[in-house]
């Protein structure tokens, strides 16, 4: 049985997401995925979710591509893989030869443990949607006209 570990933030949910999940969850025959906490979130990108962690927990523990969730309230891979002792893992190809990463691929293959590396989605992140949904506030609450945009279609409620 082939394990396969990603991690994420996975706040406000979006295409990209998904295409990772089940990008990743083609390639091995079970997929844990580690949700990073609010707390390591600040501690490591100074941002807040908008989504609070426990309902980003359960929003991936719903996506049928995954088959177990657990929270990611640490950095270390290598203590991951300790504990989970997966086989091969998925991370976004924005991380791709990052010092950090590089360091990480020569543990990872001293363990056996495959790193692939998958397209970022172009056009879609939670930054952007959360930028989007900030402009448009910003807009309505000054009464100017909110410009329509293709790439994130948003209703708002009046």
């Amino acid at each position: 049985m082939k394990l396969g570990y990603t991690t994420g933030v996975f706040d406000l949910f979006h295409i990209g997401h998904l295409t990772l999940l089940r990008n990743a969850r083609a390639l091995c025959d079970r997929l844990v995925v580690g949700v990073t906490t609010d707390e390591l979130l600040l501690a490591e990108k100074s941002k807040h979710s908008v989504i609070p962690h426990h309902e980003r927990m359960e929003i991936v523990r719903s996506i049928t591509y995954v088959d177990a969730v657990i929270a990611q309230d640490h950095m270390d891979k290598m203590a991951m893989w300790e504990r989970l002792r997966f086989d091969v893992m998925f991370v976004g190809d924005d991380w791709y030869n990052t010092p950090r990463w590089r360091e990480l691929g020569k543990s990872f293959e001293d363990v056996g443990v495959k790193i692939i590396f998958f397209p970022y989605t172009q056009g879609t992140s939670s930054t952007l949607i959360n930028d989007v949904l900030e402009e448009r506030r910003s807009a309505i609450g000054h009464g100017l006209p909110v410009r329509p945009t293709s790439e994130v279609p948003i209703t708002l409620a009046s």
